[in-house]
């Protein structure tokens, strides 16, 4: 089967799969609902099952998904950015930016917006911190840029662990809980779902010239390729993808990491796939986790991040294995 034809089925396996999990999502939880009535519901029927499906989780399974689909998304593109398959988004200090403004939030008694709102502002200043930092006198390289994030994610962890020292116990429990990850309180579905739309609607013009770049800066200049304007578009998008999905759900690790890598196993690495098939991929695995996460041990519901860890570890330690073996 030639190469393009294939990556074209992965890809529409993809949207069946995405579609598939929202539907497990709608059905399970600790009150299972079967097909029928999920279908009714979502046509507008008014049956018991109505509030449980439009108002519980459906919004949770769609900012899920949206969520899913920005972490895989920052992942694809910080992998192409710094030229490195091991690249995460929150290896750039935005998770730890987004931290240090949600549990501030909370400590001052806010909730809700007010959470989102100063978790948004966190992570907007983190990255406009980090890539300050990188860019200096002018000088910008993929180097530099880690080192930064990396140092600037350690200074977050630290204001981090000193918030949680300092909060009344009482506040712990959900501060941690954020932390993890947890979708349980999603404020809207409109800005994830957004951003997830405008970060594709940019990345995707861009996909050769990603193609280019992921080859080397200096055959991407030869070839006519703006590297520089390239490289802060490619990181605004990566960040602010992040951004927004942290602020939706929390901190949840591994999808920006382990989506793209196994996408680019069954696909190649042509951009112009390979990121519309991480945003499907990434969103597929966050709801399905999220799914496991409110039934594993119903009534009781994790945070997702547990899963999304258990699940990543040992995918990510067997992609490092095959590649060492390679």
């Amino acid at each position: 089967m030639p190469a393009r034809r294939r990556a074209l089925l992965v890809l529409a396996l993809l949207a069946v799969l995405g579609a598939a999990s929202l539907a497990v999502a709608l059905m399970a939880g600790s009150i299972a609902l079967p097909p029928g009535e999920v279908f009714a519901a979502l046509l507008g029927a008014d049956t018991p099952a109505r509030p449980i499906v439009l108002e519980l989780r459906l919004p949770r399974a769609l900012a899920g998904f949206a969520c899913g689909g920005l972490l895989a998304l920052a992942g694809a593109l910080m992998q192409v950015l710094l030229r490195n398959p091991l690249a995460d988004p929150y290896v750039l200090g935005i998770s730890g930016g987004a931290g240090v403004g949600a549990l501030l939030a909370m400590l001052l008694g806010l909730a809700g917006i007010g959470v989102a709102g100063l978790s948004f502002v966190g992570a907007l200043a983190a990255m406009l911190l980090v890539f300050g930092l990188a860019h200096g006198d002018g000088s910008w390289t993929q180097t530099r840029l880690l080192l930064t994030g990396v140092v600037v994610a350690a200074g977050c962890g630290a204001v981090v662990a000193l918030i949680l020292t300092v909060a009344p116990e009482q506040k712990i429990h959900g501060m941690l809980f954020w932390l993890m990850g947890d979708l349980s309180q999603v404020a809207g579905i409109a800005a994830p779902l957004a951003a997830l739309a405008a970060a594709l609607a940019i990345a995707l013009p861009f996909a050769r010239e990603l193609n280019l770049l992921a080859r080397g800066a200096e055959q991407a200049l030869a070839l006519g390729v703006a590297v520089p304007t390239l490289r802060r578009l490619v990181y605004f998008v990566a960040a602010l993808a992040t951004a927004a999905a942290v602020t939706t759900a929390g901190s949840i690790g591994f999808v920006g990491l382990i989506v793209p890598h196994l996408v680019r196993l069954a696909i190649g690495n042509d951009q112009r796939l390979l990121l519309p098939a991480a945003a499907l991929a990434g969103g597929s695995l966050l709801v399905l986790a999220d799914t496991l996460a409110r039934t594993v041990v119903a009534p009781v519901q994790l945070p997702v991040g547990v899963l999304t860890a258990l699940i990543g570890v040992p995918v990510f330690l067997y992609l490092l294995s095959r590649s060492a073996k390679r």
